[in-house]
């Protein structure tokens, strides 16, 4: 492709875990901090998820404190981009020629919807065995877990890989609400799984062109590797 760099977020469409009471949806950060860094590389980002329309947002993403890191107050703030949110693409409308990469966003809501979509799955590998960048942050690699290649393997298998950590499910009081996992998830698909020294700690993970981070903090970085591999 030529011209502008065109990048897809994926975000969920799910509001409420299964089990317990606790509301959820978009992590707000991981979509804001990854925008902030493809808008100033001069990217396009279009926002999809998996069923179309409004986006549910976690609300404890949206917390004074966590809103204030690094400036996801300043998007939550500007109706424009929020009006973003209220009626996005389903990922069924998505065609993988139309972009260079595309971005998994994080939130608990994903790991009830993002690797239950046959589409978006088939679209994960699409982009990727068409040598676009792959890249997710936080609970975002929970799409990659039954992505299959058209030799058969997970995308995963063999690749050097991160996602949010299963002590920071402890930490986060989570542990007993997620239906699974997802580090145990992907180191069950043959994935290298690592992660950072400290719960929370920023960490980034690149093979070739699949990118992926550990947790919230990492999103921007997670940004900035994709910026550099577009560059």
């Amino acid at each position: 492709m030529s011209g502008t760099k065109r990048v897809l977020a994926i975000v969920t469409s799910i509001g409420e875990y299964e089990t317990v009471g606790y509301r959820t949806g978009l992590w707000l950060g991981e979509l804001t901090h990854f925008y902030d860094v493809a808008e100033e590389a001069g990217f396009e980002v279009t926002i999809a998820s998996i069923e179309g329309g409004p986006v549910p947002l976690d609300p404890e993403s949206l917390a004074h404190n966590v809103l204030s890191d690094l400036g996801t107050d300043k998007r939550y703030t500007d109706r424009a981009f929020m009006d973003k949110l209220k009626q996005t693409i389903s990922v069924s409308q998505a065609e993988v020629d139309d972009y260079d990469a595309i971005y998994l966003t994080g939130g608990h809501g994903v790991m009830f919807d993002f690797h239950q979509s046959s589409t978006l799955e088939a679209l994960i590998a699409r982009f990727y065995e068409t040598g676009r960048i792959v890249s997710a942050v936080c609970h975002g690699p929970c799409g990659l877990l039954d992505v299959t290649l058209s030799n058969g393997e997970p995308l995963v298998k063999g690749k050097n890989v991160t996602g949010f950590s299963w002590r920071e499910e402890e930490l986060a009081q989570r542990a007993d609400a997620v239906p699974y996992s997802l580090e145990d998830r992907l180191k069950e698909l043959g994935a290298s799984y690592s992660k950072a020294e400290k719960p929370f700690d920023t960490y980034v993970v690149e093979d070739s062109r699949l990118i992926t981070g550990q947790n919230p903090g990492s999103a921007r970085a997670v940004a900035e590797a994709v910026a550099r591999q577009l560059a």
